[in-house]
This record gives structure tokens, C-alpha cells and sequence, in this order.
């Protein structure tokens, strides 16, 4: 019974150290896509501006 435990007590650790890491990837590429559109949007000018009528 003990070994039952103890392997569900690694599952789920192995489970949420893997999720983690990808969770950190996702971040990543989440931040590189932000800083990309941040200086793309200052050249090509605001395109969510309201306009002033």
C-alpha cells in the first residue's frame, strides 16, 4: 500500500514539475511576442487609437 502512495506522490510531482516547465516556455514566448508588438506597434503606428472626430 505504501508503494501505491509513494508512486501517486511521484506521479503527481513529476506531473507538475513537467507543467511547470512548460508554463516557463509559454512565458517566454508570451514575453517575446509583448516586447516584439511593442516596438512593431511604435513604428507602424496606433492602430487602436480612437479616431477624433
Amino acid at each position: 500500500m505504501m508503494w501505491i502512495l509513494l508512486l501517486l506522490l511521484v506521479l503527481i510531482l513529476f506531473g507538475f514539475g513537467f507543467t511547470m516547465q512548460i508554463l516557463w516556455w509559454v512565458a517566454a514566448v508570451l514575453l517575446v511576442m509583448w516586447i516584439l508588438g511593442f516596438t512593431m506597434g511604435g513604428r507602424g503606428g496606433r492602430r487602436f487609437s480612437r479616431s477624433r472626430r
